[in-house]
C-alpha cells in the first residue's frame, strides 16, 4: 500500500477501495481530471460532502489587491488568482426522498479508480439510507484530450432491494461555498486565496435537456461560458424536467425503477472563455461543442480518450521493475504532467496545473525548467504552445524592465496572464533566473523538434530580449569580469545574492544561445534591430561570467561568500519546524548557509558541460548536508546528480520521493493540488538520473546504471523526429530506434549509430560506489 492506505498499487491505476472522510481534499486533488483547458477536482458527483470543490478554466482570473504595510517602487499593484467557475460536476441522487450523502446511513461499498491509460475516473458505490433502502451507483467521468472543450460523466443508478423512487438533480452552480479561506483552510502561505463569489452573471437559458449560462469577473473583466447536455435512459414513466436561475442550471430527472432496471445520464459539459468575445458568441461557441460532443457520443469520446493516451504511452512510457510503488507513482506522475499541459494550447501551465488553487493557479519558473523538458521529449507540440504564451506576454515583460530601469524583457516570478503577481520582490523581482529558464526551454525545444518557422516566430525574439536583460543587469568589474549582483537563485533561503552560480551559467547560456539564433536568422535579427555591435557585447559578456569557487573549500560557492557564510544550526532545529519558512524569518535564513532546494547541484544537471567530474563530486558532497528539501522541486534534481557521481541509492531514494511526492503527501498540502513540477521530475530522475541522458549542443550522451532495487528500467524519448527506447539492465544497456534515420549516440563516451533495423546493446561499468553524504538531521530522503 502506498500514502492513503485505501490506494492499491497497481502498475496502470490509482485505486481507492474504501472512502476516508477525513482525506476528501486529498484525493480530490489526485482524483483530478483535466486537459489543460479544463480541470475537474475529483469531487464526489453528489457535490458534497467534499473538501475542496473546483473547477478551473487554465488562464482564467481575477484580480485580487495585495497589500503592503510599506509599498515601494515596482512593486506589483494587484494579483491574479485562478477562480473556481461554474461547476458542472454536480449529480445528486435522491432515493425515496432521501439524498444519498455519505455522511449518513450505511456506505456498504465504495471504490474509486483513475485508470491511466482510458483516461478515466470510475465510481462504484453501494449505499443503504436511513430509511434502509439500499441502491448501486456508478459513474464515469471524462475531461476530452480530443475535444478541449468537453468534458462528460455517465451516472447510473440501480436499485439492490427492490422497487424505489429515485431523483437525479444534474446541476451548473456558479459561487458555489467555498470552505473558509478558501484553499488558505491551514494559513500556509503556499495555499490559494481563490475568492467565492467572483462571478457575475450575464446570461441563463435552457431548452429542453440543455442549459447554458454566461458569468463575468467583476475585475479582470472575463467571461465564462457553461453549458450541459443530457442523454437519459430510464423507464417509460421518467419525467424531465429543467429550470435555469442567475447562478444555476437544474435538471430533474424522476423515475421509479423496479428491481432490476436501470436509469442511465450521460452528461455533457462545455466550458470556454474569452477577455474580449461577446456573450452571443461565447454561447454559440459552447454550443456548438456540446453539438459536437453529442455527435460523436459517450463511446466515441472513449474511443478518442484511449487513442490519445495510446499513442502517448507509446512515446512516454517508463516501464520500472522491481519496484511496483514506484512504477505506478512514475506513471501517475506522467498522466498529470500530460493533463496539465496537453491541450494548455497557449496558455500558462499553472504549479498545481489545473488540480486545485495552491498558489493561486500561478506559473512560476517550474514549467520551462521542470515541466517543458517532458513535454519536450513526449509531447512537443505542448512544450511549444507554452513558450508561444510567454512570446504572447513580451510586451508585459518589456514593461516590467523598464520599469525595473532594464533593457529587454524582465518576465514575471508568478503570473497567470503575464503580468508580475509577487508582492515580495526579494524571491520574485530577484530571481531573474526565470528569464534564462525561458531562453533554456527555447533552445532544448528548437534542438529536440528542429521547427523553423518556431524559431523564426517565437524563439528568437524571446532569447533576444532576455539576452538585452541579461547585458543591462550585469557589469564590468574591476578585473574584467562580468558580474550579475543582487539576485536570488533557485534557493529562495538565499536572496539578494551576488553572481548566484546557477543565474551566471544559465544567462551565460542565454547569451550565447542569442547570438546563434541572430546568426542563422539575420533578417529576424534586423527586424529586432540587433547589430554586430550589440551580439559582440554579448559575446564579450558571456566570454567574462563570474563563476565563484572557493578555492579555500575546493567547491563552487552557490554565490560570492556563500561558503564563508555561518552553517545553519541544523542540530537545534526540530523536524516539526521544517519547512523553514513556516517558522524562521527570512532575514535569520538568508544570511545562513543553508539550502531550501537544489541550486547549485542544479546548475550541475542544467550546466553539466560546465563542470569537471571532481568538481561536480565536491559540490554534491558540500551542499547535500545543507539542503533541507523545503521544496517539492528538490529531490528529483539531488535524484539525478547523486546518480552521477556515484550514489546509486541515494539517488533512488529521491527518486521515489519525487515521484511519491502527492501519493504520499510529503509536502502536506496536496489538499491544494499537485506538485505537477516534482512530477516531471520523477520523469527526469528517471531518464537523466539512472539513464545518464544529457542533452548539450544538441548531442544525445547516456551513462546508464540501475540501483540494486531495480531489475530493468526502459524509457521512450522522442528527439529530432527519431523515437528512441532506451533499455536498461543490471550489465547492459539496449538502444533502438523508430523513424527512418538512424541515430548518432554516446554511451559512456564512446560514440555509435543505431539504425531502425538494428538495436545496439552495450555493456555497462560497475559502478564507482562511494559512502554518500549525510542530509541535515530529519531531512533524509522520505523514501530511503
Amino acid at each position: 500500500m502506498i500514502g492513503h492506505p485505501a490506494f492499491s498499487v497497481e502498475p496502470w491505476a490509482i485505486r481507492e477501495t474504501w472512502l476516508d472522510l477525513e482525506l476528501l481534499a486529498q484525493t480530490e486533488s489526485v482524483f483530478a481530471l483535466s486537459n489543460g483547458h479544463i480541470g475537474l477536482r475529483g469531487n464526489l458527483d453528489e457535490g458534497e460532502p467534499y473538501g475542496l470543490p473546483g473547477t478551473y478554466l487554465g488562464g482564467f482570473w481575477e484580480s485580487r489587491p495585495l497589500p503592503y504595510a510599506e509599498s515601494g517602487y515596482g512593486d506589483p499593484e494587484s494579483g491574479q488568482a485562478i477562480v473556481n467557475v461554474t461547476n458542472g460536476k454536480i449529480l445528486r441522487l435522491l432515493v425515496d426522498d432521501t439524498p444519498l450523502d455519505v455522511r449518513y446511513g450505511t456506505l456498504d461499498n465504495h471504490e474509486r479508480v483513475l485508470d491511466l491509460r482510458d483516461g478515466v475516473l470510475r465510481r462504484t458505490a453501494e449505499w443503504t439510507s436511513p430509511s434502509h433502502r439500499s441502491v448501486r451507483v456508478s459513474s464515469t467521468r471524462i475531461v476530452s484530450f480530443a475535444q478541449r472543450a468537453i468534458a462528460a460523466i455517465a451516472y447510473e443508478v440501480e436499485p439492490i432491494d427492490g422497487s424505489m423512487r429515485v431523483v437525479v438533480q444534474s446541476e451548473l452552480i456558479a459561487n458555489e461555498e467555498l470552505p473558509r479561506g478558501g484553499g488558505d483552510a491551514h494559513g500556509d502561505p503556499r495555499s490559494g486565496a481563490t475568492a467565492a463569489s467572483s462571478l457575475v452573471s450575464e446570461l441563463h437559458e435552457g431548452n429542453g435537456t440543455a442549459a447554458s449560462m454566461i458569468h463575468r469577473t467583476a475585475d479582470s473583466g472575463l467571461r465564462v461560458a457553461a453549458a450541459m447536455l443530457h442523454e437519459v435512459d430510464g423507464p417509460k414513466d421518467t419525467v424531465v424536467s429543467l429550470e435555469t436561475f442567475e447562478d444555476k442550471a437544474r435538471l430533474v430527472v424522476a423515475a421509479t425503477l423496479e428491481e432490476g432496471a436501470k436509469l442511465r445520464i450521460v452528461k455533457y459539459v462545455a466550458y470556454g472563455w474569452s477577455a474580449v468575445r461577446s456573450t452571443p458568441a461565447l454561447n454559440d461557441q459552447v454550443a456548438a461543442a456540446l453539438s459536437e460532443a453529442k455527435t460523436t457520443g459517450w463511446d466515441g469520446l472513449l474511443a478518442a480518450q484511449r487513442d490519445f493516451l495510446d499513442s502517448f504511452w507509446d512515446r512516454a512510457d517508463v516501464e520500472v521493475e522491481g519496484d511496483p510503488e514506484l512504477q505506478q507513482a512514475t506513471r501517475f506522475g506522467l498522466f498529470h504532467v500530460l493533463q496539465a499541459g496537453a491541450r494548455a494550447e497557449q496558455r500558462a501551465i499553472a504549479a498545481k496545473g489545473l488540480t486545485g488553487p495552491g498558489y493561486d493557479g500561478h506559473t512560476f519558473w517550474d514549467t520551462e525548467a521542470f515541466v517543458l523538458p517532458v513535454l519536450n521529449y513526449t509531447l512537443p507540440q505542448a512544450a511549444a504552445d507554452s513558450l508561444r504564451w510567454r512570446h504572447s506576454t513580451l510586451d508585459q515583460a518589456r514593461n516590467r524592465a523598464r520599469q525595473l530601469r532594464l533593457e529587454g524583457a524582465a518576465f514575471p516570478w508568478r503570473t497567470i496572464a503575464g503580468e508580475e503577481c509577487s508582492g515580495y520582490w526579494p524571491a520574485g523581482t530577484g530571481a531573474f533566473h526565470i528569464n534564462a529558464d525561458i531562453a533554456a526551454a527555447v533552445v532544448r525545444y528548437q534542438q529536440t523538434v528542429k521547427d523553423d518557422a518556431f524559431e523564426q516566430e517565437v524563439g528568437v525574439e524571446l532569447l533576444v530580449e532576455t539576452a538585452r536583460l541579461w547585458h543591462s543587469l550585469g557589469h564590468r568589474d574591476t578585473a574584467g569580469g562580468f558580474r550579475i549582483d543582487g539576485v536570488t537563485g533557485p534557493d529562495e533561503y538565499s536572496a539578494v545574492a551576488d553572481n548566484n552560480v546557477y543565474t551566471n551559467l544559465m544567462a551565460q547560456q542565454n547569451l550565447r544561445a542569442a547570438i546563434s539564433a541572430v546568426a542563422a536568422h539575420p533578417s529576424v535579427a534586423t527586424a529586432l534591430g540587433v547589430d554586430e555591435e550589440e551580439t559582440a557585447l554579448w559575446r564579450d559578456a558571456a566570454a567574462a561570467m563570474v563563476i565563484p569557487f572557493d578555492e579555500r573549500r575546493g567547491v563552487h560557492s552557490q554565490a560570492e561568500r556563500f561558503t564563508d557564510h555561518e552553517i545553519w544550526d541544523f542540530a537545534a532545529t526540530n523536524t516539526d519546524q521544517y519547512p523553514l519558512l513556516l517558522h524562521f524569518p527570512y532575514f535569520d535564513l538568508y544570511r545562513k548557509q543553508v539550502v531550501k532546494q537544489a541550486d547549485l547541484v542544479l546548475a550541475m544537471f542544467t550546466r553539466g558541460d560546465a563542470f569537471t567530474a571532481e568538481q561536480k563530486l565536491a559540490n554534491f558532497d558540500y551542499y547535500e548536508p545543507l539542503t533541507v528539501r523545503d521544496s517539492s522541486l528538490s529531490a528529483s534534481t539531488q535524484a539525478i546528480i547523486a546518480a552521477e557521481v556515484g550514489y546509486p541509492e541515494l539517488a533512488y531514494a529521491y527518486y521515489r520521493e519525487a515521484a511519491l511526492m502527492d501519493l504520499d503527501d510529503l509536502e502536506h498540502n496536496v489538499r491544494d493540488g499537485l506538485h505537477i513540477a516534482s512530477l516531471a521530475g520523477a520523469f527526469t530522475a528517471a531518464v537523466a538520473g539512472f539513464g545518464g541522458m544529457r542533452d548539450y549542443d544538441g548531442e544525445l550522451s547516456f551513462r546508464p546504471k540501475l540501483p540494486q532495487a531495480l531489475t530493468r528500467l526502459a524509457f521512450h524519448v522522442h528527439v529530432r523526429a527519431i523515437k528512441l527506447k532506451v533499455e536498461i539492465a543490471p550489465g547492459s544497456a539496449t538502444y533502438s530506434v523508430e523513424g527512418e534515420a538512424p541515430a548518432q549516440l554516446t554511451h559512456y563516451d564512446k560514440q555509435f549509430e543505431v539504425s531502425p533495423e538494428q538495436p545496439v546493446t552495450m555493456k555497462i561499468p560497475d559502478w564507482v560506489r562511494r559512502e554518500p553524504p549525510k542530509q541535515p538531521p530529519g531531512r533524509e530522503p522520505q523514501h530511503q
